[in-house]
């Protein structure tokens, strides 16, 4: 049986959330947030979900993002299919994955200019997490490009 979802008034969710109550409401007003129902004495009520969805417009807040950039954002977000989100995922992927690659190209002369003992230890400490990420990434890669 699945238990009963956690709830927060507005308060709950300030202090959870680490911003002023004033600030839910006018995130609320702005339709950046939205709260799931109300109580029986009338209380706004907010789930975790509203919970994590504060906490991404905080990061993009911080990384400059306007309130304005970051409603249309969740709209975009709102109006794509779950098929378009995996292929999104995937290629955002697929561009890290070819940053990574650059960025061990351009670290090929410093490592070959370590000694034998130091390129063990580095590659032991590595490899068998990298090669495991790395497989995977060119696993779900490759099933997308079969699609």
């Amino acid at each position: 049986m699945e238990s009963p979802r956690k709830l927060y008034r507005i308060g709950e969710l300030a202090r959870l959330s680490g911003i002023s109550p004033r600030t839910i409401d006018y995130y609320t007003g702005l339709g950046l947030l939205s709260p799931v129902k109300r109580s029986e004495g009338n209380y706004r009520l907010y789930n975790d979900e509203t919970l994590e969805r504060i906490r991404r417009i905080e990061q993009l807040k911080a990384q400059k993002f306007t309130l304005e950039e970051i409603r249309e954002k969740f709209a975009a977000i709102n109006r794509v299919t779950p098929d378009e989100q995996v292929t999104r995922k995937l290629a955002d992927l697929h561009d890290h994955l070819t940053l990574l690659e650059r960025e061990v190209k351009e670290l090929e002369p410093a490592l070959d200019q370590l000694k034998p003992q130091q390129a063990k230890r580095l590659f032991r400490a590595l490899t068998p997490q990298t090669a495991a990420c790395v497989e995977a990434l060119l696993l779900l890669l490759n099933k997308s490009n079969l699609m």
